[in-house]
């Protein structure tokens, strides 16, 4: 392995603020998120992904405002996600400042929205999120969800990856429902059921409460490692988890 293994702190934007819960429920105000950008960003975070929690359950677009703001404050790659529906969506959160745009919500309603945003954007710009948890029925043990996995989506977790990118998504960003905001470790069977079926990029998300859970994350397939509260709360830094899996044998990017 020659690529560098990225750390992403993650911004959960409800109303302009940075907020942290668990599975989404019972959110905490964690600070301001260009605050908070430009804190990882100066720890050395490699990329920065902003998810406004909210935009999808209340049928609006994320709030520009808050994603230009962020991206004029950090000077690493910045991922938007939250209420994207449309091409004209991207569009808007690129030039708001955005480098990638994560779909989740609408893709799964409209599944040629993701070769519309790959013909026109390139699959570089788009990042499938996908809230999945174990559900029974389904044919991997694993269902996507919606609206900030308040709903079932009735379609299997290695399926629906599957088809992703076929029709042109360029990475996944896959949060385990089951272990958001838990801090009990990510969920490391998911994370290897899923990179058994996809070659691309794979972002792990949920679970994260030690450094050597980043370790084992990126051992059962992870590119990179994803984290919000164990950052927001001060319980760990980027630096600490970058030591840990460069102790690991991980190659990391250096602080610049």
């Amino acid at each position: 392995m020659s690529v560098a293994i990225r750390v992403i702190p993650c911004l959960d934007v409800d109303a302009g603020r940075v907020v942290k819960g668990v599975n989404f429920q019972n959110l905490t105000d964690a600070g301001d998120p260009v605050e908070l950008g430009r804190t990882y960003f100066d720890q050395g975070a490699d990329e920065l992904t902003f998810l406004d929690i909210s935009a999808s359950v209340e049928g609006r677009a994320t709030t520009l405002s808050v994603v230009t703001r962020t991206a004029e404050t950090v000077f690493i790659p910045l991922t938007v996600g939250g209420g994207v529906r449309s091409v004209a969506d991207v569009d808007a959160l690129l030039r708001a400042g955005a480098d990638k745009v994560g779909v989740n919500t609408a893709a799964l309603a409209r599944p040629a929205l993701i070769d519309e945003i790959s013909a026109r954007f390139g699959n570089q710009v788009l990042v499938l999120s996908v809230d999945a948890r174990r559900e029974s029925g389904m044919p991997s043990g694993f269902g996507v969800t919606t609206h900030g996995g308040r709903r079932s989506a009735g379609v299997d977790a290695l399926e629906w990856i599957r088809q992703a990118e076929d029709r042109g998504a360029g990475e996944i960003l896959l949060n385990s429902m089951d272990a958001d905001g838990t801090k009990q470790g990510f969920d490391c069977e998911m994370l290897t059921a899923v990179r058994a079926v996809t070659d691309l990029p794979l972002i792990a998300s949920g679970g994260a409460g030690r450094v050597e859970d980043f370790v084992e994350a990126v051992a059962a397939g992870a590119d990179a490692v994803l984290a919000a509260s164990v950052f927001h709360f001060g319980q760990l830094t980027v630096n600490e988890v970058k030591d840990a899996l460069a102790r690991a044998g991980y190659p990391v990017r250096a602080d610049v």
